[in-house]
């Protein structure tokens, strides 16, 4: 999306639902909620599902042209020729043993209810296709720069499972083909398939789009994200109460020359995204950055950006405002404003005082300001407890802070206090 977006281009959402059985509606359904929650809006949608027509129409030419062949080999069969392979110290690739198949081989693998699945028949050879050779697939990667795959070191891949459904390489080309796409950006876990695709576009007589491969992210001890594990996921990031624009920054910046910082904005994103600064080794992911990176942005939220979202939680009314301003500086996610909200609000008392300092802070309720309290009364009150007993520092702003929050720590006093109100205040300093 990014690159799409900083080129004027149209950035194109695609679901590759060719697996029925897998590919469940609410699993669609979540990628949309996850995308519009970050912000990012497809200029197209498409399902493959709904172009099954299309990309019959590319296998019979495929078929025809002698480039698609129907293979009967088992899974343990695949292993076993494999495991005999690596014994004699050979690539583990797939040697073809399909195409010499007599009719009558065929029809008993049939008869015993055996379904064929497809490969794609990679132009590695000049003749004999048991002969292969090396060829080269070149690409200008603008992520990696010049890339080279060889296509005699690989399988010919399979295009379509024994039950008649499409692996994504087939559908993917024809779309890229069909929709016009120029530029591909993908995890380098994608590298090798890229030879194979290319190899598919020109069978199919068509240009290649570009490709960048990006650095994938892992832990911070450099394992592997798991999607079956949740790791990263936007939802969980969504529903522990991350900034959109928070996982966004990252997602963009983290791996690249340029400093992650927390982005306001999509277009500020921008302005800092540039594809050839991305590193070709893999980026690391502390959860910790992703704190910083959402603290920075809370910390600047205006009200109006957040009003809807502190009402859902239960913070409202003429207080919300002054409210939000007071304590966004002491919270690292929207969501913990709640318990400040029920900090000054709930009408309780704090046992958080030192025995030594109890004294002090019940005669402490007589020195209070008359009338109503604003911001300047933090001021008057502790100038005037200061005069009275003597105390400075943290003797004499402390014991304070615990009666009237229960905490050492948290947002001014001087703006918490008229949000606590008069009675309240006396409350808890004579508990």
């Amino acid at each position: 999306m990014a690159f799409a977006k900083a080129k004027q281009g149209k950035y194109v959402l695609r679901f590759d639902d060719t697996d029925l059985e897998r590919s469940k509606q609410e699993y669609i359904d979540g990628i949309g909620v996850d995308l519009d929650w970050l912000g990012i809006k497809p200029d197209e949608i498409y399902y493959q599902s709904k172009r099954f027509d299309r990309y019959n129409e590319v296998v019979a030419q495929l078929k025809e042209k002698g480039l698609l062949y129907p293979c009967y080999e088992t899974p343990e069969e695949l292993e076993r020729r494999r495991k005999i392979r690596l014994s004699r110290k050979l690539p583990p690739i797939y040697g073809r043993e399909s195409l010499k198949l007599k009719p009558e081989e065929v029809k008993a693998y049939e008869e015993e209810g055996r379904k064929p699945h497809w490969r794609f028949k990679l132009p590695n050879f000049e003749s004999d296709p048991f002969k292969t050779r090396r060829t080269d697939v070149h690409w200008d990667d603008v992520v990696r720069g010049p890339q080279t795959i060889d296509l005699a070191s690989m399988s010919d891949p399979i295009l379509i499972r024994e039950d008649g459904s499409y692996l994504y390489t087939l559908p993917s080309v024809v779309d890229d083909i069909d929709m016009g796409i120029t530029h591909i950006i993908r995890g380098d876990d994608h590298v090798t398939n890229t030879g194979v695709q290319i190899a598919i576009f020109e069978a199919l007589g068509a240009k290649a789009p570009t490709f960048g491969h990006i650095n994938l992210l892992t832990t911070i001890s450099g394992e592997g994200l798991s999607k079956r594990k949740g790791d990263l996921s936007i939802r969980s990031l969504r529903e522990e109460g991350f900034e959109p624009l928070a996982v966004e920054s990252l997602a963009v910046l983290i791996g690249t020359s340029e400093n992650v910082t927390a982005c306001r904005n999509q277009k500020e994103l921008l302005e800092h995204f540039d594809l050839t600064s991305a590193s070709k080794s893999s980026a690391k992911f502390d959860p910790a950055d992703l704190l910083t990176l959402n603290k920075h942005i809370v910390h600047e939220l205006e009200f109006d950006e957040v009003k809807a979202r502190l009402e859902k939680i239960g913070i409202k009314g003429e207080d919300a405002k002054r409210f939000w301003y007071a304590v966004r500086g002491n919270i690292d996610k929207v969501c913990e404003a709640k318990n400040w909200w029920d900090n000054l609000e709930v009408n309780k008392t704090f046992d958080a005082v030192s025995p030594e300092d109890r004294e002090y802070v019940h005669q402490s309720a007589s020195l209070l300001p008359n009338g109503e309290l604003d911001e300047n009364s933090w001021k008057v009150w502790t100038d005037a407890l200061k005069k009275q007993t003597g105390r400075k520092g943290r003797a004499l702003f402390m014991p304070l802070r615990q009666a009237l929050t229960g905490l050492d720590h948290g947002p001014e006093m001087a703006v918490l206090l008229p949000l606590l109100g008069k009675n309240r205040v006396l409350q808890r300093l004579k508990a």
